[in-house]
């Protein structure tokens, strides 16, 4: 748990913008205090694909957010997706020696779940413990302090690709910050978006992005299943960008603007102004037309997720419906367009204030919080609880930090830093 007066920033590379939140530890939980933005140009679906376009917009979103905040970020929590996430279910087993559980045993007991053959190109990211078992009675959340001779866990493991870790790592590191963890995104979203009695119930939450989708499943407060689709919201803006004839970045406004996931929701027909591209004039076009356009991509994508959540076959634990987040569900009709596909209620997901009960640290309603009532920041929020919620995880990376450019540092500093970065 994070200590009162801690500053813990999350920084959401994604692949149409990266987001910096700031909060701040206070007694009565997370004071928002900062947020930057910035356009995200060297990402694609999820990977990095060019490493000194990726440092520039997350130098410039860390930016914006310092000033707001009127401090100086040192270390982050970096959220990961792309099709290169994998999860699977691991079994853990050891003998207690005090007959008592401690802390201690727990750590045994969950890196015996994590000893497991995986390839050489994929590295552990997550360790999700699931149920414990004592002496074969199982369904228990919390073993310490509990008697028996013999615990098992069972644990979710959630891999990712070496070289993609890699490369978040090394563009945080060029833009002068260290990276406390490497989260996933749906890990970290479901901290800022899902209730208690949600993931006890059971509950899907699909965050849509720019270029993925993510996909996870909570049942009796644990995440038991995480998925990502290598299709987001830019693919949506893609297709406008074609049908109607004009640049991507006119698509993604007049999306922002004027898009409509389901055609049956408009009730009249309005015409809209679309840029020309280049020197060519600009033309009207139908709104419903444009509609005709995003409702079949936007039928694909939730069509591909609820496929993937049915051969997992953990889509029945779901008994409270899903919880539809990421900048992609802003559009009017997502909601509805979910409910037809995925055949139960559907709700948008924006980051929760704490409830007070004060069983874990929350959002409070200080700070800049209004700011980020909005579900495109919903894995940035996420970032900042999961740091505050959950103590680090040694992670081994290959890369130093290394500042360029840092106007507040003199000559002969940034000269030592390079020079410390070589040792």
């Amino acid at each position: 748990m994070a200590q009162v007066g801690e500053v813990i920033v999350g920084l959401d590379i994604g692949t149409t913008k990266v987001a910096a939140v700031i909060g701040e530890v206070t007694s009565s939980g997370i004071d928002v205090i900062g947020v930057g933005t910035s356009p995200s140009e060297g990402l694609r679906q999820g990977v990095v694909v060019n490493i000194e376009a990726t440092t520039n917009s997350i130098a410039a979103a860390i930016q914006e957010a310092e000033q707001m905040a009127a401090v100086d970020v040192q270390s982050v929590y970096v959220g990961i997706a792309g099709g290169h996430i994998r999860g699977f279910t691991s079994l853990g087993q050891v003998s207690m020696r005090n007959r008592e559980v401690t802390e201690a045993d727990v750590a045994r007991v969950i890196d015996q779940a994590k000893a497991v053959n995986i390839p050489l190109d994929r590295q552990i990211i997550h360790t999700l413990p699931l149920e414990y078992m004592i002496d074969g009675q199982g369904q228990i959340r919390d073993p310490i302090g509990m008697s028996g001779v013999r615990m098992e866990v069972r644990a979710h493991i959630i891999t990712a690709a070496v070289t993609s870790v890699q490369n978040i790592v090394k563009c945080c590191n060029r833009a002068g910050l260290d990276v406390v963890e490497v989260v996933l995104e749906p890990v970290a979203s479901a901290n800022a978006v899902l209730h208690d009695d949600e993931r006890d119930l059971g509950v899907v939450l699909v965050d849509m992005g720019g270029g993925t989708t993510d996909l996870a499943i909570y049942s009796e407060g644990s995440n038991v299943y995480t998925s990502v689709i290598v299709m987001g919201g830019h693919r949506v803006t893609q297709d406008i960008a074609h049908g109607l004839r004009t640049s991507v970045n006119e698509s993604e406004h007049i999306k922002r603007q004027h898009g409509c996931a389901l055609v049956s929701l408009l009730a009249q027909d309005e015409i809209i102004q679309v840029p020309g591209v280049g020197p060519r004039p600009p033309r009207e076009f139908h709104r419903r037309f444009l509609s005709e356009i995003i409702e079949p991509r936007v039928e694909e994508i939730l069509e591909l997720a609820r496929q993937e959540l049915l051969t997992s076959g953990f889509m029945e634990l779901a008994a409270s419906g899903v919880v539809l987040t990421g900048g992609a569900a802003q559009m009017v009709g997502m909601t509805e367009i979910a409910e037809d596909i995925f055949q139960m209620p559907v709700r948008r997901g924006t980051p929760v204030y704490a409830d007070g009960n004060g069983r874990e640290i929350g959002l409070t309603e200080g700070g800049f919080a209004s700011v980020i009532q909005d579900p495109k920041f919903a894995t940035g929020v996420g970032l900042v609880l999961y740091g505050a919620r959950n103590e680090p995880v040694e992670m081994h990376f290959d890369s130093a930090p290394v500042r360029h450019g840092d106007p507040g540092r003199s000559g002969l500093g940034r000269f030592v830093e390079r020079v410390r970065s070589m040792f």
